[in-house]
């Protein structure tokens, strides 16, 4: 497996491998019309163009991706997406681990999920991260903000290059 910067061009493969690994979050909360499965290409564009956007490939092929940009020395996460035929392969974990590592300099890093997406908060609190509010957005769904406090940082330490 390889991770690395995503491209202009990787546009549409990430956007079709994202509509295929949100299909099991929109089954949880019964919502097919969540950001993820309506986003277009255009906004994909606009997304890769603005954020980083780290792929995993495997012969050749996206399995995996995740977005991030800095802001006031807050990394934040967004869009972490696995094909499910590779799923629980370390592919996530790997990824949010670059993730990481480019943005080094955050202060913290923050992510949020669905409060019924067992898996993901599984991962995330493997990962480190930690519960730090929650907001109700429908009836169905609250989302669960998560942090990663990088202690040894202090405010003076970041760059935003």
């Amino acid at each position: 497996m390889l991770i690395q910067a995503a491209q202009p061009g990787d546009a549409a493969e990430i956007l079709q491998l994202q509509r295929l690994a949100y299909r099991s979050e929109a089954a949880i909360y019964d919502d097919f019309t969540i950001p993820p499965l309506t986003q277009t290409l255009n906004e994909m564009g606009s997304d890769l163009a603005r954020q980083t956007c780290l792929k995993a490939t495997v012969d050749g092929r996206i399995v995996g991706s995740v977005r991030a940009y800095l802001k006031d020395g807050i990394c934040f996460v967004g869009r972490l997406i696995v094909h499910p035929d590779y799923q629980n392969r370390g592919i996530g974990t790997r990824l949010m681990g670059e993730i990481e590592q480019v943005f080094r300099s955050a202060t913290r890093f923050e992510l949020f999920t669905g409060h019924r997406s067992e898996r993901n908060l599984a991962l995330y609190r493997k990962l480190g991260y930690r519960p730090f509010r929650q907001e109700q957005i429908s009836e169905a769904l609250t989302l669960v903000y998560l942090e990663k406090v990088q202690p040894h940082k202090a405010q003076s330490d970041i760059s935003e290059d």
